[in-house]
C-alpha cells in the first residue's frame, strides 16, 4: 500500500540567539564569553595604549625628549600609538570574539541603531571599564616593580585626560562630542560597507593622527569614558570628568541621528562588530573566531529533513 505524496513547504530555523544583530534569545539574556572578551581586548588597548602616551610624553622618555620640540606631532603620534593600540587588541582572538567595540560610545552607538540588546549593551559597558581598570592596574604594577617606568608613569599621570583648564570646560565637552561624533560616522561608514570592512579596525590610528593636533589640546581625545575614568583613579585626577560621559555619550547620538536621516546614505550595519565579521550576530569560538557562520536563514545549513520536503 503506497501512502500518498505530501509536499510540504519550506522550513526554516530561525536562531534567535544573535547578540550582536539585534535579536538576542529572550531565554538567554546574557552572553558571559562576549563581556569577558570584551573586557580583555580593552585591557589590551588600555595598557597598550599607556604605555605608549608614556613613552612619548613622560619626562625622562628617551622618546619624548626629542618630540618636545615637537608638540603636533608628539600629539599626532600619540593619537596614531593609540588609535593603532585599539586595532592590537581588535585583532586578539577577543576581540574577534567581542567584535572589539572597546568603547562605550561604540557599544552605545551599536545600541541605538537596534544592533545589540540594552542588556548586552550595558554589560558591554561595564565589561569595558573593567577591562580599563585592568589595564591600568597593570601599567601601575609595572612601575611598583620597576622605579623609572613607575616615575615616568606617575609625571603622566598614568595617561588621564583632562580639559585644558585655561578656557571654559565647554569647549572641552563641546570638543569630546564632535569628535565621537566624527568617530562613529567614519567607523559606522566602514563597518557598513563590504568592501571596506577590513580597514575597519585599522582606521583609528589615522583619525585620531589627524584629530589630536587640531583638538586633543582641548580634552585629550579621550572619546572614551571607560579609557578616562582608569587613569583618573589611579592618578586621582577628578578634573571635568563628567564631560567624557557627556560629551562622547552624546557624540554617539549624534551620529546614530544623521544616520538615520540618511545624511552619511543609506547604511545597513548588519552586525554590531568592528572586526571580524561574517557571523551573522552571533558568538564565534574563541579557539576559532574566523570560523565564519551561515545566516540563520539559509537552508543550507540545516540539519538533515529541515530543509526542502
Amino acid at each position: 500500500m503506497r501512502l500518498p505524496h505530501l509536499h510540504l513547504p519550506y522550513l526554516h530555523i530561525h536562531v534567535h540567539d544573535r547578540p550582536l544583530a539585534g535579536d538576542p534569545h529572550p531565554h538567554n539574556p546574557f552572553h558571559w564569553k562576549l563581556y569577558f572578551c570584551e573586557a580583555i581586548a580593552t585591557a589590551i588597548l588600555m595598557i597598550l595604549g599607556l604605555s605608549a602616551v608614556i613613552l612619548l610624553t613622560a619626562s625622562g622618555s628617551p622618546f619624548a625628549a626629542p618630540l618636545q620640540q615637537h608638540p603636533y606631532l608628539q600629539t599626532a603620534l600619540c593619537g596614531l600609538c593609540f588609535g593603532l593600540s585599539g586595532t592590537a587588541a581588535a585583532m586578539t582572538p577577543f576581540g574577534k570574539v567581542s567584535g572589539a567595540h572597546i568603547n562605550p560610545s561604540v557599544t552605545l552607538a551599536f545600541s541605538l541603531a537596534r544592533r545589540i540588546g540594552g542588556i548586552d549593551a550595558l554589560n558591554y559597558m561595564i565589561a569595558q571599564v573593567i577591562g580599563a581598570f585592568l589595564g591600568t592596574a597593570t601599567v601601575y604594577e609595572a612601575g611598583r616593580l620597576v622605579a623609572w617606568w613607575g616615575n615616568m608613569a606617575v609625571s603622566v599621570r598614568y595617561g588621564a585626560t583632562v580639559p585644558y583648564g585655561q578656557i571654559s570646560i565647554w569647549w572641552a565637552m563641546w570638543s569630546e562630542m564632535f569628535v565621537t561624533a566624527a568617530l562613529i560616522a567614519m567607523l559606522y561608514w566602514l563597518a557598513a560597507h563590504p568592501r571596506w570592512k577590513f580597514i575597519t579596525p585599522w582606521s583609528g590610528g589615522l583619525f585620531f593622527l589627524i584629530m589630536n593636533p587640531v583638538t586633543a589640546w582641548l580634552s585629550g581625545n579621550s572619546v572614551n569614558f571607560a579609557r578616562t575614568l582608569a587613569p583618573a583613579l589611579f592618578a586621582g585626577q577628578w578634573t571635568g570628568l563628567w564631560i567624557y560621559v557627556v560629551g562622547p555619550f552624546a557624540g554617539a547620538s549624534l551620529a546614530v541621528m544623521a544616520i538615520r536621516m540618511n545624511l552619511l546614505g543609506r547604511l545597513h550595519l548588519l552586525e554590531a562588530r568592528l572586526v571580524n565579521f561574517g557571523h551573522h550576530g552571533r558568538v564565534p569560538a574563541l579557539d576559532d573566531p574566523h570560523r565564519k557562520m551561515t545566516h540563520p536563514d539559509d537552508p543550507t545549513h540545516l540539519p538533515p529533513g529541515h530543509g526542502p520536503a
